[in-house]
Parts: C-alpha cells; structure tokens; sequence
C-alpha cells in the first residue's frame, strides 16, 4: 500500500496537465458518487477492503455509484436489481471484461476464458470445459477418485488427531482439493500432505490472487502502464511462468506417449491433446492456469471458511454433525449424491457463500459502448463492479445479515445458481463461473468428511468467540489467519 500512495502522488504531479487536457469537464449523466479529488479522483476511499468501503459508500449514495479511479470511470452495483440488470437484462452491453494489467503477461489474457470478451474463442474454451469437466456424466465418472483424495485427507487428520496435533485445516483442504483436481486434469497427484509442497502450491495461487486483485496504479492510469511502477505484472509472470514449467513437463511427457502410440490416461490433458476439442500448447497453458488457481483457490477457501464459521459457533456445527450421523452409517464411506440432500450442509454452504463469497465483486466488467443503466448515463470503458459481497449483506434483503445462521435457507428456495440475485457467489448469465458443477460438489464432500469423521478442538484454550474471521483480500476473499484445531477422530 506504500507504494501505491507514492507512485500516485509521483503521477499526481507528473500527469496533472495532461489529466485536465484530456479529460475536460463533462456533463455527463452518472450514477451519484463522492467527489473526486484532482487526478487521483477516488482511490484514497478504496482503502484494504475495497468491498467493504464501497459497501459502506453504498450506504450514504445508494445501490448504483460512480467513482473515479484515477483516469477510470467505475460504476459499482450493490443490489439484486441492479446485478440482474448488469450480469443478465444488459449482459451483451456489460460483458466484455476490464483486465488486470498484471494478467497481461506471457500471453495469458489472449487465452483465458476468465479475461477473454465474449467472442467464439471464449465460447469454444467454455464448450470443452463445460464438456471434458463439468457435465453430469464427467462428474459422475469422478467420483471414485475425488472420495480417494477424501479418504486420504481423512487417514491424515487421523493420524494427527490421534497424536493430539492442531493442524491448518485450510492447507489440509487445500491439499485434499488440489490432489483431487490435479487427477482429474492430469491424472496425478501434485502434492504430498506431509511435505511443504502444499504450502508452497497455496502460496503460489493466492500470490497470484492478491496480486490480480490488489490496487494497481497501471489500472487506474493506462499511461503510465507500461512502467509498471509497482511491479505487480513481473510479480505475476513469475508467478505463471512456474506453472508454465509444469504444464510443459506434464504436456511433453503426453505428447510422448500418444506419438510412441502407448495407452495414455484419459484426463482433461488427454483431450486437450487427443481428442476432437485439440489445442495447441499456447492456447493449453492459459486455461489450465484458470481451472488449476480458480478450482484449488475458491474450493478450500469455502471450506475454510465454513469451518472457521463452525468453530465459532458449536451448537451450529453439533447440528451439522448430527444430521450427518443420522444420515450415514458410522461404518460406511459418505457417499457424494446423497451429501447433496442434506437440507442443514446446504443451507451451511449457502450461508457462508452469503458471508464470504469466493470473488467479492466477481470480475470487474467492461462496456465497449456508451451505455444507460437504470437510467444513469455509463461512459464507454467504463469498469462495473459488482459489488456481490455487500448484496449478500443487504440489510433490506436479509434479516440480521451479519451472523452466520443457516436457518434462515432451510424455509428458503433461494440458491446460488444463477436465478436468485441476492445470492450470486458464483456470478450469473453467460459468465457464471463455468466451475460451478464441480465446486458444489467438491466443497459438500469436503466439509461432510470434516464433520462426519471428527470432533474438533479449538487449541490452547482458545474460545469459540476468539476464533479470527479477519480476511485478506485479493481477487478472492480468504482468512487474514490460519484457522488451527485438533481433529480428534470419532470413534
């Protein structure tokens, strides 16, 4: 943050001419927002928690704001209405993305379906991911392996429950859900739970999420882009070009296999590689980098954050617990299907999507066209946040929104696909993460296994109400602290 505010009073003096040369006065209907100061407009307000300043300003000038970001006019959307409006009723208007200059590296954003437009190479990227990953019948055909990965995290917190160890349970999850993606891309395994290579791969995704969605001085003044004055666009390619290493190793070695004509593993890779929906490496990397970070990252930090909820409140998670026990026998493995009936787990995972959906403001949006929204006036360029934190906060569409309580889902048909707005976690329209599928599943059998198989302990005395919620944000929220409790097997 230090170098942002010096860079920024560096591009306060420096540009101040320009500034005013360029962008005279204009009369422009916009949304109501706070004035902008000279140059740097709004950007102080910002603060750490964009998502909460912005929620707070939403407070005082309403659900519809203009703020000026530096050169960048940004319109934020903090209501079920007007995220309807955006992400479905003006979709072809707003569906363009506003990239990251930090994403503009090794090719990356020219193949991501994250940050490409809506154009028939993104729709091409989402038919496979939707078809090799996403579908009914390719997550049916899954579900050995992913309850593997489930019953090794479970022999590992055993061992460690036995011995009484606290462990982090976001880096064991993390572990459990990275394994369990890896195979089904790969066909691998790509850490192991007792080496620090989980810690690294962790450290690795969220260096990418914080530096993607943190407050760059190249995204609010293009001119300046190219200087790359805080070095987050370095930072970021180093950080892919170690995943770039990877995926060429796990590429060349297929590639070799289908050229000597030996059987080879039918993962996603395979066909990628193989099969009727073939690319080129190039085109390859970018999308495993979106599924690999996007599928590890946003997974175990929901299930992070569910526990972290639970522990804090123990008559909750002894609830949770009990349904599951009368639900499965003590004896047999959890099955996936039947965890998806469970009506208290859904409305658990409902209600902390609510609380801390995985992208706060899901990714920002761009207009190619002067464009009205709720008869506002929204400049061409403009950046559009959707603001899906404050709108699972809402005070006038939720009853006491701060506290976690999942009762309020389960005489509730709301849901989080799509259709209801004022729960949008995974965004909605033609954007909607494609992920979806496989995230519900992976983060209900995830959290089952943790409640079904374990009683949990907070360490060192340490009270339920002293357990940390305090969060980091990047483009993904998750905890500021790691959550640590003892897993003390059920027998």
């Amino acid at each position: 943050m230090a170098t942002f505010i010096l860079c920024l009073t560096l591009i306060a003096f420096t540009f101040a001419i320009i500034f005013y040369l360029l962008n005279p006065k204009s009369k422009t209907n916009l949304p109501p927002g706070p004035k902008p100061l000279p140059i740097v407009g709004n950007l102080f307000i910002l603060g750490d928690k964009p998502h909460r300043s912005l929620a707070q300003l939403a407070k005082s000038y309403g659900p519809i704001i203009s703020l000026k970001l530096g050169q960048v006019t940004t319109i934020v959307v903090s209501s079920p209405d007007l995220a309807r409006e955006v992400l479905v009723k003006k979709d072809q208007s707003f569906c363009s993305r506003s990239i990251p200059d930090a994403v503009r590296i090794v090719g990356h954003y020219d193949g991501s379906p994250v940050w490409l437009p809506a154009n028939q190479k993104w729709k091409n990227l989402r038919i496979i991911c939707r078809s090799q990953l996403f579908t009914s019948q390719r997550l049916d055909s899954n579900i050995a392996l992913r309850h593997k990965k489930v019953r090794e995290l479970v022999e590992y917190l055993r061992e460690r429950g036995e011995a009484k160890e606290a462990v982090d349970i976001g880096r064991v999850v993390f572990t459990a859900v990275m394994n369990s993606l890896t195979n089904t891309l790969f066909s691998i395994d790509m850490v192991d739970p007792r080496s620090d290579s989980a810690q690294e791969f962790r450290d690795l995704v969220w260096g990418i999420m914080e530096v993607v969605g943190s407050a760059n001085v190249s995204d609010f003044f293009p001119l300046v882009r190219e200087l790359d004055l805080q070095g987050k666009r370095r930072r970021t390619e180093g950080y892919f070009r170690k995943l770039h290493r990877i995926f060429d190793e796990l590429i060349d070695r297929k590639l070799k296999e289908i050229e000597l004509g030996n059987e080879t593993d039918k993962d996603f890779l395979d066909a990628l590689l193989n099969g009727q929906n073939k690319l080129d490496r190039y085109d390859i990397k970018p999308l495993l980098v979106d599924v690999f970070v996007a599928g590890t990252d946003t997974n175990s930090n929901t299930v992070e954050w569910a526990m972290a909820e639970l522990l804090r409140s123990p008559d909750i998670m002894a609830k949770a617990r009990a349904e599951l026990l009368e639900s499965f026998d003590k004896e047999s493995e959890l099955d996936e299907l039947d965890i998806l009936s469970l009506p208290y787990l859904q409305a658990i995972v409902k209600e902390t999507l609510r609380l801390h959906p995985p992208a706060p403001f899901l990714l920002p949006r761009q207009n190619e066209t002067n464009t009205e929204l709720f008869g506002y006036s929204i400049p061409k360029h403009s950046r559009i946040l959707v603001n899906a934190w404050a709108i699972g906060r809402h005070e006038s569409v939720w009853k006491d929104p701060d506290i976690f309580m999942p009762e309020r889902f389960l005489e509730s048909d709301v849901d989080y696909k799509g259709r209801d707005f004022e729960l949008i976690p995974f965004g909605a329209g033609r954007r909607i993460c494609p992920g979806l599928p496989l995230a519900l599943r992976i983060v209900h059998l995830m959290l089952a296994s943790l409640l079904f198989y374990f009683k949990w302990e907070l360490v060192d005395g340490m009270r339920a109400e002293d357990v940390d919620l305090r969060e980091k944000f990047g483009v993904t929220l998750a905890l500021a602290n790691p959550v640590r409790a003892i897993p003390v097997p059920d027998k």
